[in-house]
């Protein structure tokens, strides 16, 4: 039987002024050959908000500061389960769409684990993660990205 630790988490799909999204590429520790791309984002602190989360996971893995006011309401939400550093994780995690301009990603906030298995980030459009062979997650985030712009733009 797996026993999970229960996490919750906020998730960012930052998004350029050309309707790119930044993903970051990393692996398991435990399972470095299982390599995936994944939105900025992390664990919310005790008593912390996914708003603010979100604010601080940007400044922290990306250098970009925001308000909560920037980040607003989650477009999307899910429960996923997940091994990470031989450790099970039941994760609820809410994602959040946030507009920069042109920017230059900083890691230098980037805690001990994430200098040792993120390797890379880029910029993808809708029509690249569609057609990837690239493992990434959540495997709905071409849909989810799709339908926070169109949410976007209907406002």
């Amino acid at each position: 039987m797996t026993v999970f630790t229960p996490r919750r988490a906020a998730r960012v799909l930052l998004v350029d002024g050309e309707d790119r999204l930044l993903l970051f590429h990393g692996w398991d520790p435990a399972r470095p050959e299982h390599r995936y791309w994944f939105t900025p984002g992390g664990g919310l602190d005790p008593d912390e908000s996914p708003q603010a989360a979100a604010v601080r996971e940007l400044a922290e893995e990306t250098g970009l500061r925001v308000s909560p006011d920037e980040v607003g309401e989650p477009v999307w939400q899910e429960v996923t389960e997940f091994p990470f550093d031989g450790r099970w994780y039941r994760q609820e995690q809410q994602f959040f769409l946030v507009r920069t301009g042109p920017w230059e990603v900083d890691t230098a906030g980037f805690d001990a684990i994430e200098q040792d298995t993120i390797d890379a980030h880029r910029w993808w459009t809708m029509a690249e993660l569609a057609a990837t062979t690239e493992r990434f997650y959540p495997k709905e985030l071409p849909e989810v990205l799709r339908r926070a712009l169109e949410g976007e733009k209907a406002c």
